[in-house]
Parts: structure tokens; C-alpha cells; sequence
């Protein structure tokens, strides 16, 4: 009974991640999302556009990286992809959090989720490109869908979100050029300035 209750006791911790409010709006353009809305977006995600990662990858790391990858969160918040101040103390942050969420789990579970994340932010095995491809994508399309919002909102530069992806293409070329083109698109429409 101790160990379902430690896991218990964790599951209604992680629900905190439904809180954390991102930067990025919902497709319709009604609301920002939230963290746990996005980590269940990826995990489609993988499960849909697996065929277009560069290297073989496992779906059953994937699928659990990208649902625990934003789980520190809840005690770092969330950092926008932009925000150069905040990513300089984000690996802190972060690092902290996952010491104190992933272990209310029992030892096994922790070390596995602890692995899984740091994994996850190493960006050197097949599994973690890939994840990330969705995590850097996934934002992408619901600018897109929602009229480059969020974008425009930030004033978001060309070289800013090139920045961000400059790995993106070590997890999907394919997914990557078809990204370019919706930043082109929103260049175009004035919502990414183009520099």
C-alpha cells in the first residue's frame, strides 16, 4: 500500500500542471493553453508523425518523455521560448523541481522519470530529437492556426524562433521544412518580423 500511495499522492500533485498557464493560444484562438494540454498534444503527436523522424525511435520513451517533460513546471513555471532572462536561471529552476516532484514517486519510478527527463533535455538520443521537434513544432502550428497570435502579441523576430530550432532538423528534416514554411507564411502576413 505504500508505494500506490506514494503514487497516488503524485498523481494529484502533477494535476498542478493543468495550472500552468503557456504562452501559446489554443487553435481558436480563445485562451492560452495550459501544460498538460500541450504534453498530451506531443503525445499524439508522437504517436501520429513517428514516420518522419529521422532515426528509428521507441514510442514507449517518447510517449511518457513528452507527458513528463513540463511536469517540473509546476514549481519552475513556465519559461516562454523567448524569454532570455528567465532561460538563464531555467536549468536551475528546473533541476530543483524535478528533485522534489519525480521523487514523491517510489525509488524505481523516480530514477525512471528522473532519466527520462534528463534525457529529454541532453537532446543527444533519437528519442529526445524527436520529442523535442514536437515540443518546438507543436507551438508552430497553433500560431499558425490561431493567426500568429502569440506571435504577433510578442513581437516575435524571424531569428529568434530560428534560434530556438536551430536542432530541429536533427530530429525531422521533413518536419522541419514544412515549419519553415509556416514562418515564411507568417512573415508574409506581418504576425513574425522578418530579421
Amino acid at each position: 500500500m505504500e508505494r500506490l500511495k506514494k503514487q497516488m499522492e503524485f498523481i494529484v500533485e502533477v494535476d498542478k500542471v493543468k495550472n500552468i498557464i503557456r504562452q501559446t493560444y489554443l487553435a481558436d484562438g480563445n485562451r492560452k493553453e495550459n501544460d498538460a494540454e500541450h504534453s498530451w498534444h506531443l503525445a499524439l503527436m508522437a504517436v501520429l508523425l513517428k514516420e518522419y523522424s529521422n532515426e528509428e525511435v521507441d514510442l514507449a520513451k517518447v510517449v511518457p518523455m513528452v507527458l513528463i517533460h513540463d511536469l517540473v513546471e509546476i514549481d519552475a513555471g513556465d519559461t516562454y521560448a523567448y524569454d532570455e532572462a528567465g532561460a538563464a536561471t531555467k536549468r536551475e529552476r528546473e533541476t530543483k523541481a524535478a528533485d522534489r516532484i519525480f521523487c514523491m514517486l517510489p525509488q524505481d519510478q523516480c530514477s525512471w522519470f528522473r532519466e527520462l527527463w534528463e534525457e529529454f533535455e541532453a537532446y543527444e538520443t533519437p528519442e529526445a530529437k524527436f520529442a523535442h521537434v514536437l515540443d518546438n513544432c507543436q507551438p508552430l502550428l497553433l500560431n499558425d492556426a490561431s493567426n500568429g497570435k502569440s506571435w504577433a502579441e510578442h513581437g516575435v523576430r524571424k531569428s529568434q524562433i530560428y534560434k530556438r530550432n536551430e536542432n530541429t532538423s536533427e530530429g525531422s528534416v521533413e518536419i522541419w521544412e514544412y515549419m519553415k514554411e509556416l514562418i515564411d507564411k507568417h512573415i508574409r502576413l506581418g504576425h513574425v518580423i522578418d530579421e
